[in-house]
């Protein structure tokens, strides 16, 4: 029920307690932390980008997201993508997460936030993207990352709102599925819950 994506409130319906569907999805959610957290470090060309999760955005979108939860994502172009959810979207908090988890030899794409300045110091190549003037140019997008953000915002809106302490368990979620989409998710969800 789990793969197929049924909530576990409906999952219950099949003699199962309400309260033990939810305990099994969590403790399938808390696998997939770890598993996503195990990834190796990205290399080649990464995409880097911010987005804020969660209700009706309350202030200007650089500065203040009111209530929105900032998380941060690095994707391989043409490969998997990574998310954390940060305290704030500075940049020092953004380029600790670079640091630890993208290869210097890297190429780093991202749009034109202030907080990535600095990145060429570290030794990646950076290429800033200015959506305006840069439309359509084959290789110099964060189209990638982009995608991710709508395709993890599309799917977490049915639940109609997730407790802040347990955002982290679905958006691990969706890195999850994104990054499997082409894997049998039964199998893999038996083998890192095995791991566990």
């Amino acid at each position: 029920m789990f793969v197929l994506e049924v909530p576990a409130c409906k999952a219950a319906v099949l003699n199962i307690n309400r309260n033990t569907a939810q305990r099994v999805y969590t403790k399938i959610r808390m696998a997939i932390v770890k598993d996503c957290e195990r990834q190796s470090p990205f290399s080649g060309e990464i995409e880097v980008d911010e987005s804020y999760f969660g209700g009706r955005r309350k202030g200007n979108r650089a500065g203040g997201a009111g209530a929105k939860v900032p998380v941060f994502g690095l994707l391989k172009r043409s490969g998997k993508v990574y998310t954390r959810i940060v305290k704030d979207v500075s940049g020092s908090t953004l380029k600790q997460i670079i640091r630890n988890k993208v290869d210097t030899d890297s190429i780093i794409y991202s749009d034109n936030f202030r907080s990535d300045d600095g990145l060429v110091a570290y030794g990646y190549k950076h290429k800033r993207i200015n959506h305006d003037k840069k439309f359509g140019v084959k290789t110099n997008h964060i189209n990638g990352i982009e995608n991710f953000w709508g395709f993890a915002k599309t799917k977490l809106r049915r639940y109609n709102g997730i407790d802040r302490k347990h955002f982290v368990l679905y958006l691990k979620e969706m890195e999850f599925r994104f990054n499997n989409k082409n894997t049998d998710l039964v199998n893999k969800i038996n083998e890192i819950v095995a791991l566990k």
